[in-house]
């Protein structure tokens, strides 16, 4: 099932009255399920297209349509709620909040989604024994090392039960150990609860996990891969 469709996307950045063309014409589909890398030199577009698939930017023109909700012609309110209830985020710097512990900031988006404290305990709790870190629910970001707060970002990100996962270069403060524990993690949820990540990257362990590479230069798609 087609859960994500980019239709014709551009992205024109003015800076100093030049104006950059980040994305030029942009067309991709993901289907549910998916394992997908979006990788490309560093200003290809890549984390300007994760960023606008995820509502956190606009596009200049085009559309981009979450099963079947133009997620564009949203109001800042409206696509606020889709994004809470829709969209899972992990980002290269953690984003932590440091002064709860990890269990609270799995917790913290159930509480903005109103959910009850028996469902948020639960949810904390299966979440925080999937990435492997059951016993640290209580320990706060400080007291964990980069790849355990990655993980915890990667629990946080699945709290709300979100239709995909979008994952902004998770990879590239963590060591090679912590890459591959968090690689694991994120494929076994991918094929056990059917959880479609997409990844930007220059990773190349993540590229290898990928089932599908896109690549994109200068804002344009220049291959689109299936390999597995």
């Amino acid at each position: 099932m087609k859960i994500i469709q980019i239709k014709n996307l551009h992205k024109v950045y003015n800076d100093n009255s030049v104006s950059v063309n980040a994305l030029n014409g942009i067309n991709l589909e993901f289907e549910e399920g998916e394992f997908s890398a979006i990788v490309g030199p560093s200003g290809s577009g890549k984390t300007t297209l994760l960023n606008i698939i995820g509502g956190l930017d606009s596009a200049t023109e085009g559309n981009v349509v979450i099963e079947n909700v133009a997620i564009n012609e949203l109001s800042p309110r409206k696509l606020t709620d889709f994004r809470m209830k829709n969209i899972g985020f992990v980002f290269q710097a953690y984003n932590l909040i440091p002064v709860l512990t990890a269990g609270e900031n799995v917790e913290f988006i159930m509480q903005l989604q109103g959910k009850s404290k028996p469902e948020r305990d639960s949810r904390v709790n299966e979440l925080m024994k999937a990435v492997g870190l059951g016993e640290m629910i209580k320990r706060r970001p400080s007291k964990l090392s980069g790849g355990q707060q990655q993980r915890v970002a990667v629990a946080r990100a699945l709290a709300s039960k979100p239709k995909f996962v979008l994952a902004d270069e998770p990879t590239a403060n963590l060591d090679s150990k912590s890459t591959e524990n968090l690689l694991e993690i994120m494929e076994q949820l991918n094929k056990e609860e059917n959880i479609t990540f997409i990844f930007s990257t220059h990773d190349a362990r993540v590229v290898n996990k990928a089932r599908r590479v896109i690549t994109l230069e200068d804002g344009k798609i220049v291959s689109d891969t299936k390999t597995k």
